[in-house]
């Protein structure tokens, strides 16, 4: 038997498991994924940055691990958490098993919790601190006032990074903690794609000569981000950019608009979103804890995509700046590929752009 743990979060609950992972003691944000597939793509995606994250779905660990599927390089959360782990995976790509990963990437993880109830508790009262201890934790002061800070500075590269044909169109990518599948998908449309560092000075990036920017998804609170949002606004409107997740919340600071963070957020792969201009609801892979308030915007730029369940905005179109914007990941690989065309609408800007020079 697997040696006891125990999750306790900052009301005074605590849910007694078994460890799985690292055997080692770690305080994180709690929150809950809903998808039923995709867990080696939330490990690896950089958004989780110092989030314990509890899957809904109660077997996990069914295909094992793929590195094909990886979305970056290492386990980017602090903690995992599921009901039911899967020993004897079956799947013809599979090189592991998700406790082997766990362990080798120094990731703590607990099995045999309930988590229908604790993405109830998480549902009801928020996301709050927790830790993941050997004993009940009965000091609850250092789940006081925690919070994920430094989150975009911990996760993105220093270095810059080109991929792609030389003689495809330059994207210069913001790696703010950017999914491997960004660049994939930008390189299946022949693109030249350049990975700078998220403290990159927009001279800097135009410098590079791209015909488009990217702004990448990312972990943390975006109004941290107060040096990136300066530098954003410095090339707004110069050529296209096209932003997701913290791209999109980043580029709407920027602008002069407002995030705020939501009580619990979306986390799946089963989230709708309506199209604004033609009531069309597409279902879209997601993440993140932070909305951008729709009418801070206003005057400014448009919002195209509202989430179906909670009408909030998941996309904003800039008119006169070439730029728009979306909450949701239209790259995602463990999720629905309704919005992949997204990527096609970006090249076609830059095209344009290029025609128009």
């Amino acid at each position: 038997m697997d040696k006891k743990v125990y999750v306790t979060l900052e009301n005074g609950k605590v849910f007694e498991g078994y460890s799985f992972g690292a055997e080692r003691e770690v305080v994180g944000e709690l929150v809950f994924t809903t998808g039923m597939t995709g867990y080696i793509e939330t490990l690896t995606d950089p958004s989780y940055y110092g989030q314990i994250v509890t899957q809904t779905f109660p077997l996990i660990g069914n295909y094992g691990m793929i590195p094909e599927d990886c979305e970056s390089g290492k386990c980017w959360v602090s903690g995992y958490i599921v009901r039911e782990k899967c020993d004897d995976p079956s799947n013809f790509r599979c090189k592991g098993t998700i406790e082997d990963y766990l362990k080798s990437q120094n990731i703590p993880a607990v099995y045999g919790v309930d988590t229908r109830e604790l993405t109830k508790i998480v549902r009801e009262a928020g996301v709050m601190p927790a830790a993941i201890t050997f004993e009940p934790l009965k000091d609850l002061s250092v789940l006081k006032g925690y919070k994920v800070k430094d989150a975009v500075k911990s996760v993105t590269g220093h270095e810059i990074r080109e991929s792609g044909p030389e003689d495809g169109k330059r994207v210069v990518l913001y790696d703010f903690g950017a999914k491997g599948n960004i660049v994939k998908e930008l390189k299946k449309r022949g693109c030249h794609v350049i990975e700078v560092p998220a403290d990159t000075t927009a001279e800097a990036a135009l410098a590079l000569h791209p015909d488009g920017i990217m702004l990448a998804n990312g972990p943390g609170d975006p109004e941290e981000n107060t040096a990136v949002i300066e530098e954003i606004r410095k090339f707004a409107g110069k050529l296209p950019v096209f932003g997701i997740c913290l791209g999109h919340q980043l580029f709407a600071l920027a602008m002069g608009g407002k995030t705020h963070k939501m009580k619990y957020g979306h986390r799946g792969a089963n989230q709708p979103v309506r199209q604004v201009s033609t009531g069309k609801v597409f279902i879209s892979s997601q993440n993140h804890g932070y909305e951008v308030v729709s009418d801070s915007l206003k005057g400014v730029g448009e919002v195209t995509f509202v989430n179906a369940n909670d009408n909030t905005c998941e996309g904003v179109n800039y008119p006169g700046l070439h730029a728009f914007t979306v909450q949701f990941h239209p790259e995602a690989c463990g999720g629905p590929h309704d919005a992949n065309y997204l990527f096609d609408e970006f090249l076609a800007e830059m095209n344009k752009e290029a025609h128009h020079a």
